[in-house]
């Protein structure tokens, strides 16, 4: 048997009461709302040792506060992970799972470590963590007020965090990214990470069942459209004001997802 995340005991630390709403819920719908949370904490869980990477490779260019602020990320997302696995054993489930095959950080030896550290910085959190903020703030919305709709705030007060490490960390470097050839190579290296990022995030809201906004469960179809909107006209405004050219980059993503 594979590796296994297993936050049972932490979810159970968590406990939310889902009871009369559980109750008065169609199979289907707590069914796919279990699916859903199930997901979440699998994806919430995995993103723990990315921070954890993002940190070793920020001590390595002794950017130590920003690998401080990484590291508590880190601890946020095995928190994140307990309170949505809490939610799968308010829903009858169990806070277990197989753990998803996961890519070491890319370690990107063509370049130094600042450029290298930065790649991943707008990878990680000016375009993933972007993007989660956008769909999480949608989830919120549509939810009444109630326990899961407060879970649902306490991840997104700390993924809109997350975000802002990476647009916190273009802002603090504006000398170095003033330099041409460094700024040629993110762009490249940004139409890159597009492609992965419209490949990751369409795999993941696959149309399926509609499920009552009560627990949390996005329409796929307008979670897509949400991301592309956040792309167009949120994270590629703000990564051209900070000099890269992530409009190109973004139009050429479909030739670097052929190349993969």
């Amino acid at each position: 048997m594979g590796a296994l995340i297993d936050v049972r005991a932490a979810a159970q630390a968590e406990a939310i009461a889902l009871g009369p709403v559980c109750a008065a819920t169609p199979p289907l719908d707590r069914a796919e709302a279990l699916a859903t949370w199930r997901g979440r904490m699998i994806n919430e869980y995995s993103s723990a040792p990315v921070f954890a990477g993002l940190a070793a490779q920020l001590r390595g260019v002794d950017a130590l506060t920003w690998a401080a602020e990484a590291d508590e990320m880190a601890d946020e997302e095995h928190r994140h992970g307990a309170l949505c696995g809490a939610v799968v054993e308010a829903l009858g489930g169990a806070a277990l799972a197989p753990a998803p095959p996961r890519d070491a950080l890319p370690s990107h030896p063509a370049v130094d470590g600042w450029e290298a550290v930065t790649r991943n910085l707008l990878s990680v959190c000016c375009l993933s963590e972007t993007v989660a903020c956008a769909l999480i703030t949608a989830e919120r919305e549509a939810m009444a007020p109630g326990p899961l709709r407060d879970l649902l705030s306490r991840i997104l007060a700390d993924e809109v965090g997350h975000a802002r490490l990476g647009w916190r960390w273009l802002a603090a470097h504006g000398d170095a990214l003033a330099d041409p050839d460094r700024r040629a190579r993110l762009g490249a290296y940004l139409t890159v990470a597009f492609a992965h990022l419209e490949t990751h995030e369409l795999a993941n809201l696959q149309p399926g069942a509609q499920v009552d906004a009560t627990y949390g469960v996005c329409d796929a179809h307008e979670a897509r459209g949400l991301f592309y909107e956040t792309v167009t006209e949120v994270i590629i405004p703000r990564l051209e004001a900070h000099g890269l050219p992530a409009a190109a980059a973004w139009r050429a993503r479909g030739g670097a997802a052929e190349a993969a």
